[in-house]
């Protein structure tokens, strides 16, 4: 989806370099969801060696042995990752929206996030077609409250609200939490890297014949999505997914040479109010000042959606979710008839997303100082999970 890599308003600034990370202590007791950046979980297979089988669609099909990976494995694998992706823009799109000053930095924070998400669906969907799969969003759209695709991270439930610290926390943080087991857990070891770590391993191993021909090319915020050909082609994508991610195994930075912050450090840095920095070995967020933005206060979406809105609450909701359904329409068409026309009109029907939902976020709800928010429904769909 086409964006610039400018915040409404005004230019983003650019965070200082973060580099020479050590995975220490310091850092596990500091961060309050996962541990390490670079010490694998006891319960996390050392690489190469025998996986655990989880619950969901991942864990049965980590549980595969790599010799018997093959290009179907890849299809059904990949197809979770665009159930993932998708999974998360919905409440990082929330959570940005809800924000009054998109000048904060944690406006630009989250608004980076957003575009890797949006360039990480990319990819997805184009390595899916390099291998003969079709890409299928709106019948993978999520339903909130509820877990992720494919059972990674278990037991986390991903839902819709404002931005809050608990949101930032009990959400954000959660989904982009590196390869280690959550705070006060110990089963799990299915982290979203882990899960690209084995379809890189895959792809290596199986070595499938890629086609370009139904793949897309886009520029993404500061990304460009480019059709993938080669194996040195799909570990580059894949790399790049991680370490936008959860940072590289020597650095909460997303990349060598690069001065953002990992996704998971990114919505830290919002939740403890400063900046990442390094002391004496380890990392600590004492940094420069991240506050807390002035937020519109959207309630949580309770499950199946709002109870009985007033008609006009529920004619944004309408229009919102007509808006969804035909961006998701659009991707499909996109990636099944490689139409960069649909893949315009979805950036398009993206952007009529957000004055509804906007407008319901200064809904109030009765009784309540909290406000009403889109629900991301799909209508007249019975959305399906892994």
């Amino acid at each position: 989806m086409t964006e610039t890599n400018r915040a409404p308003g005004g230019p983003e600034a650019a965070p200082l370099g973060r580099r020479g990370f050590l995975a220490s202590a310091a850092l596990a007791a500091t961060a309050p969801v996962a541990a390490s950046a670079t010490a694998h979980a006891s319960g996390r297979p050392a690489p190469g060696g025998p996986l655990v089988p989880g619950r969901g669609t991942v864990g049965r099909l980590l549980a595969v042995p790599l010799r018997n990976r093959r290009d179907d494995w890849l299809r059904s694998a990949l197809q979770v990752a665009v159930g993932i992706e998708l999974s998360t823009i919905p409440p990082y799109l929330c959570g940005w929206w809800s924000i009054k000053d998109r000048r904060s930095r944690a406006a630009q924070l989250v608004r980076r996030v957003l575009l890797d998400e949006m360039y990480h669906l990319g990819v997805v969907c184009n390595l899916l077609a390099a291998v003969g799969g079709r890409p299928a969003l709106k019948s993978a759209a999520p339903v909130y409250p509820g877990p992720l695709p494919g059972g990674v991270h278990p037991g986390l439930t991903v839902y819709l609200s404002g931005l809050t610290k608990a949101f930032v926390h009990d959400v954000m943080m959660a989904v982009e939490a590196p390869a280690a087991p959550l705070a006060d857990r110990d089963d799990d070891s299915l982290s979203i890297g882990l899960f690209y770590e084995e379809l890189l391993r895959t792809f290596r191993s199986a070595a499938p014949e890629l086609s370009t021909a139904r793949q897309l090319r886009e520029r993404i915020g500061e990304d460009e999505l480019v059709p993938v050909g080669t194996l040195d082609d799909v570990e580059h994508v894949i790399d790049v997914i991680r370490e936008q991610g959860e940072g590289t195994s020597s650095s909460p930075a997303d990349a060598p040479g690069d001065d953002h912050v990992a996704h998971y450090y990114a919505f830290a840095e919002i939740y403890h109010g400063r900046e990442l920095r390094e002391e004496g070995g380890g990392w600590q967020y004492t940094g420069a000042a991240v506050p807390f933005p002035d937020t519109r206060p959207m309630a949580r979406v309770p499950a199946g959606g709002w109870d009985a809105p007033p008609d006009e609450a529920r004619r944004l909701l309408d229009s919102f979710d007509g808006a969804y359904a035909r961006m998701l329409e659009s991707l499909d068409t996109a990636w099944a008839d490689t139409d960069a026309n649909s893949l315009t009109a979805a950036v398009r029907a993206m952007r009529r997303l957000e004055p509804p939902a906007v407008e319901l976020m200064e809904m109030p709800i009765p009784g309540t100082s909290e406000t009403y928010g889109p629900q991301f429904h799909v209508p007249q769909e019975v959305s399906r999970r892994s």
